[in-house]
């Protein structure tokens, strides 16, 4: 775990330096409290902080307050390098964000032994973290496909309504559905129907546009949101898609499923249309399928810009 040592004195840091070096700490230095935060402001920065108290620029109490503020992760552990041993100066530095606090002159294995504690508060800080994210994704993507849930895909929907209201632009809204997909169930078995989900949600997730989203609306349907995107853009989108479906059968094991899908496409521009703009996309859904499936269907409003 990268450490950084900040201290103007250099034979100081050269000492800490060396110590912590031959300890097996990968080691960054500063010689001054605005050099100390650059360096743990940066996106793989040190997440142990070894900070002289009194630092030119800045004292290393206030690189603990700026560090603070904004409650940022990953942790970094902080340990202050003090010759003030007041009790009220010791105080000050804990309440500015410090961890730990070593008074000068300091025994180099009190030192080791602190750092230590904090590695091990830093690791099970990040093992919250991911247990955290974990958790996120667990409740906002289907666990089958990989993509967001209906509650997820939902509320995106509702925010890029939002969006489009204030920006003046469409949303648009295509329901896909894979055609026939109770005879693959019956025929090949749920597991066979398994891998056709997931081959169509990952062939989704390859044919859109990057900010686009994609959520598992329910069984075998799924939502794809396009913001900024009019009828026309979108009906053209969604005859991409369905034909990068359609074109390669999905292989289970040693069978080749062909697999196709139908899709209605709708726009709005008003979020108070959620419902409408769904019950239109799910319309032009079933005209599709009704149709002869494999195919795209459009619904139209006026009040979404074609």
């Amino acid at each position: 775990m990268k450490i950084l040592v900040a201290d103007d004195d250099p034979v100081s840091r050269r000492l800490l330096q060396m110590s912590l070096s031959n300890a097996g700490y990968p080691v960054v230095t500063a010689c001054n409290g605005a050099d100390a935060l650059a360096l743990l402001e940066q996106k793989d920065g040190p997440q142990l902080a070894v900070l002289d108290w009194m630092m030119p620029e800045m004292d290393g109490v206030e690189v603990c307050r700026i560090i603070r503020k904004d409650a940022r992760e990953p942790y970094v552990y902080i340990l202050l390098l003090t010759a003030r041993g007041h009790q009220t100066e010791i105080i000050q530095g804990l309440e500015a964000g410090a961890d730990d606090y070593i008074i000068k002159p300091f025994d180099l294995h009190e030192l080791k032994a602190r750092l230590r504690t904090g590695k091990r508060i830093v690791e099970l800080q990040g093992q919250l973290i991911g247990a955290r994210e974990q958790l996120r994704v667990q409740a906002t993507h289907d666990s089958l496909t990989g993509i967001f849930n209906r509650m997820a895909i939902m509320a995106v929907l509702e925010k890029e309504l939002s969006r489009s209201i204030r920006e003046g632009a469409s949303v648009a809204v295509m329901m896909a559905d894979v055609d026939h997909f109770k005879s693959v169930n019956d025929t090949h078995g749920h597991q066979a129907g398994d891998i056709v989900l997931r081959e169509t949600a990952r062939k989704m997730l390859a044919s859109v546009r990057s900010y686009d989203s994609i959520g598992r609306y329910g069984g075998e349907e799924f939502l794809v949101i396009a913001p900024g995107c009019g009828l026309i853009a979108a009906a053209a989108q969604a005859e991409r898609l369905r034909e990068f479906i359609s074109t390669q059968a999905v292989q289970v094991d040693d069978v080749a499923i062909p697999t196709t899908v139908s899709i209605g496409v709708a726009a709005a521009s008003d979020p108070s249309e959620l419902s409408e703009v769904l019950r239109a996309a799910d319309e032009a859904l079933y005209r599709a399928k009704k149709e002869g499936r494999n195919r795209v269907a459009v619904t139209s409003f006026d009040r979404a810009p074609i």
